[in-house]
């Protein structure tokens, strides 16, 4: 981060363990809030992507062998850093990502450091699962015998983690650290939105003691950087969080070479509101689209399905709580709702609002842009009267714009909490936890919460349909970026 008045800091790229210049020079990072240049983001070439993938191929031998112990303590040293620098490293998250000031803080880098302590107790976790013996009578394969099996998790090879923009800490850290735990080497490409903070984590990651050429980071402003980042021979896992669009492209990539995949994709979260609900509760969890990362989340519940005997409540409690958020500068104490991420995505979101209008929903609150100066903002907005057809209702937004459709009957809600492309996270909201458990058991979704928004971070994440492919968070982490090893002998 550059002081006030000065020159906007150049940071350099990160292979092999030394700090890199660009082939491409430098472009902007921009803070959404103020659309003043944060610092200066390197543009790799194809032949430095590719450098920090064999360089990581080099680093895996020795890493992959090093005692579970060890990577344990780097990985709780990384944690002591980032906590011992949580300052610094907050306020150039909420400049680079808009978020505000308490949500760089506490959901970003606290969630980051957190998850490096997590992953450090990962490395100690058993790799050996022990097999019921098997016996197997006289054949051709062999004598009589009883044979004994175990199955052995191992470290995939190089992983190549392309990270979103929405959360430059706890995303980066939720694929980086499960990855080094197991024995991985890594090459992280994050956003080219806001990829500063992960080349603090780098450092962070360094002054530990990772060993060089175990993480590298790579960026660029263009899409060639992660296409490089994906197609090098060296890589044998991808690692990929953003739009279901580009995850479909990487997964051709990957198909064509045989590569793990870890997917996290798109989202439209069905929030089946029943007659039935606690409406302070759905309405608080609900509300969470327009303030949290101001709706740039892939988990969010946008997609509100009410019943007709609250359908008006809800309507009416939603619009009441919006008119209570204030929008503004991300740095202030008071604000709820910051920037969108960058003027493009601005004018997405803001397309998708003219559309809701044009398709016939009816605007309860919101849809106009706030009156400053700059800024990349969108105000929040919320349509009632919505149709399942409508591609305000089917599309991912990414904004801060909720919609809501009614229905009559739960099976009627159930269905049209399925109609969707999606199955990230869905939400129930439920006065009969019971029912909440049944309905839950009918919906095709990754997860479901139950009168809650929360998640637990031990749960398997990720989706159903286009939702993703393969489950991280907790354990669960630790087997994706594993592979599974068989060994068998005659007892």
């Amino acid at each position: 981060m550059s002081g006030k008045g000065s020159a906007p800091e150049r940071q350099r790229l990160f292979i092999g363990g030394e700090w890199v210049e660009p082939d491409g020079g430098h472009y902007e990072v921009v803070n959404p809030a103020t659309e003043t240049v944060v610092g200066l983001a390197p543009e790799a070439s194809r032949a430095q992507v590719y450098a920090a993938a064999g360089a990581a191929r080099e680093a895996f031998g020795a890493w992959s062998r090093t005692a579970p112990d060890e990577r344990a303590r780097i990985l709780d040293a990384a944690a002591d850093i980032i906590l011992r620098n949580s300052a610094a490293y907050a306020e150039l998250a909420r400049e680079e990502s808009g978020a505000t000031a308490a949500t760089a803080r506490g959901m970003q880098v606290a969630v980051g450091a957190a998850r490096f302590r997590r992953y450090a107790r990962g490395a100690l976790e058993p790799v050996e699962q022990p097999l019921p013996p098997q016996i197997n009578p006289a054949g051709p394969m062999g004598k009589a015998g009883v044979f004994g099996a175990v199955a052995v998790r191992r470290p995939v090879g190089v992983v190549t983690c392309i990270t979103s923009y929405n959360n430059p800490w706890a995303n980066p850290a939720g694929k980086v650290a499960p990855a080094l735990a197991v024995g991985n080497t890594v090459v992280v490409k994050p956003a080219p939105q806001d990829p500063l903070s992960v080349f603090r984590m780098a450092e962070a990651l360094q002054e530990a003691g990772v060993p060089p050429g175990v993480v590298n980071v790579v960026t660029g402003s263009a899409p060639g950087v992660g296409e490089a980042a994906v197609d090098s021979p060296d890589v044998d896992m991808v690692s990929f969080t953003g739009s279901t669009e580009v995850g479909q492209r990487i997964a051709e990539v990957c198909g064509r070479g045989m590569k793990r995949q870890l997917m996290e994709l798109g989202g439209k979260g069905a929030a089946l509101v029943l007659d039935d609900a606690d409406l302070d509760s759905a309405v608080m969890g609900i509300g969470t689209t327009f303030s949290f990362y101001s709706g740039q989340i892939c988990t969010a519940p946008t997609r509100v399905i009410a019943q007709r005997g609250i359908y008006d409540r809800l309507v009416g409690r939603l619009a009441a709580y919006l008119g209570r958020l204030t929008v503004g500068d991300p740095a202030e104490p008071g604000t709820v709702v910051g920037p969108v991420i960058s003027a493009a995505h601005r004018d997405r979101v803001e397309s998708y609002i003219e559309l809701g209008r044009t398709e016939g929903a009816r605007l309860v609150a919101g849809g106009e842009r706030p009156a400053f100066g700059k800024g990349f903002y969108v105000a929040p907005t919320l349509f009632a009267d919505c149709a399942s057809g409508m591609r305000v209702v089917r599309e991912e937004i990414f904004g801060p714009v909720v919609v809501i459709v009614p229905f009559d009957t739960e099976e009627e809600g159930i269905a049209l909490a399925n109609d969707s492309d999606y199955g990230l996270i869905d939400y129930v909201w439920s006065g009969d936890v019971a029912r909440a458990f049944r309905i839950a058991g009918e919906l095709r979704a990754g997860g479901v919460g139950l009168n809650t928004i929360g998640r637990n971070m031990e749960a398997p994440f990720g989706g159903f349909k286009k939702s993703g492919v393969g489950r991280d968070v907790g354990s669960y982490a630790l087997h994706a970026y594993s592979e599974t090893q068989a060994l068998v002998w005659p007892g």
